[in-house]
């Protein structure tokens, strides 16, 4: 039986409903989307139809309006009382959301039964158009990168593996195969997301520095380093402004993020050294040269892995959860993660054998009082259970 994430049974359950709000499914490139809306419509008994702007060269409103009369047509030539329109990557659409807004209000005006499943890839689109144009007239599904149950049900993959290869369904069957994997990633899933999503999504200036910066926040993901000594390792000529910006629109991408030093002063966070942050631990290691074995031998360097996929299971759910992802510094006192959420936090240390315990996580309780600090890894919750783990369930 072919696997089903989640997000199919919520999305079957809201189209079989009346009619009443847009649904919308949200998340990055490659972690199923379009897949799912065809298991979707295969077991469905409402008529539909399917079309991509990802297929057409500058998709402007025009196409889009075209698309509705199309299904409209459908429902008049085949006396249908009701019709499933399905748009993919609609963000493509300059404009798309007034467009959206105008056929979907002309239904309602007309009782016309057409429902309406939009799919996007770029966070940062999708929210802008929804929140300008579209409030009141949609609901949100996200879709994030997969987790290890979810891999290890579908593909059979170990926990070892999917720390090192992560969580792309398409490139599981080649995780045997290291060189093909890695380039995998690079050209069909890296390229399309930068090309397709971040440099869509606004006008770069050096579109060079914000790949080095991409590269080399990926081998840093689990790390700290400051803008500015990361400006010294780039060949292109930037300053400090201009990564934070391409930082952010990355993390709004969902491929790298830059976490913030946990402080109560808010205002203190956005002065820190970020320690980057990939949303799958595939990014990072589609640029390293020692393999998965050669990784998983030398123990400074898996738990330098352990601890990138920890923080990706973490940055993955925080925005639905509406949480805020850090980590505490101070001198020689550390703790990885810190989860923030409406006043309170979780405190995480990720524990492997490259090194023992430190007085970092009991430091943090006494100052800061979260409402849980724990170990994960050596000494504490194992590895597999903390990844069947949802951040709701820590608060």
């Amino acid at each position: 039986m072919e696997y089903r994430r989640p997000q199919y049974d919520t999305m079957m359950a809201r189209i079989s409903e009346p009619r009443r709000q847009i649904q919308v499914l949200v998340g990055p490139r490659q972690v199923g989307k379009s897949t799912l809306m065809e298991q979707v419509v295969e077991n469905l008994s409402i008529p539909f139809t399917l079309v991509s702007a990802d297929d057409v060269i500058n998709a402007d409103t025009d196409w889009l309006s075209l698309q509705w009369e199309s299904a409209r047509a459908k429902m008049k030539v085949n006396a249908q009382n009701e019709h499933l329109l399905i748009i993919d990557e609609v963000q493509k659409v300059e404009n798309w959301s007034e467009a959206v807004k105008g056929e979907w209000d002309r239904d309602k005006r007309e009782k016309r039964n057409l429902k309406v499943v939009l799919l996007g890839s770029s966070r940062v689109l999708i929210r802008k158009g929804l929140t300008e144009s579209l409030a009141g007239r949609y609901e949100l599904i996200r879709m994030g990168h997969w987790t290890y149950p979810e891999m290890r049900d579908a593909f059979g993959v170990s926990l070892d593996q999917y720390v090192y290869f992560g969580g792309y369904p398409g490139a599981a069957h080649l995780i045997q195969e290291e060189p093909r994997w890695q380039a995998y990633i690079r050209d069909s899933l890296i390229e399309a997301a930068l090309a397709k999503d971040v440099f869509q999504t606004a006008t770069i200036y050096k579109p060079a520095l914000l790949r080095q910066l991409f590269e080399l926040g990926c081998i840093y993901s689990g790390e700290m380093l400051s803008l500015n000594k990361m400006l010294g390792q780039l060949n292109d000529a930037g300053n400090v402004t201009t990564l934070a910006s391409y930082l952010e629109l990355l993390e709004q991408c969902n491929l790298l993020g830059g976490l913030k030093k946990f402080y109560r002063d808010e205002a203190r966070k956005y002065t820190s050294i970020p320690k980057y942050q990939v949303f799958n631990n595939a990014l990072r290691n589609a640029y390293l040269r020692k393999s998965f074995d050669g990784q998983r031998l030398d123990p400074v360097e898996w738990g330098r892995q352990v601890e990138s996929a920890v923080g990706a299971h973490l940055i993955n759910q925080c925005d639905e959860a509406g949480c805020q992802l850090r980590y505490w510094r101070e001198k020689d006192l550390e703790v990885n993660f810190v989860i923030e959420r409406q006043g309170e936090c979780v405190a995480i240390e990720v524990k492997s054998r490259r090194r023992g315990m430190n007085s970092g996580l009991p430091e943090f309780k006494k100052r800061y009082s979260p409402r849980q600090s724990f170990v994960v890894g050596t000494g504490g919750l194992s590895l597999e259970d903390f990844f069947d783990t949802k951040i709701n369930d820590l608060f």
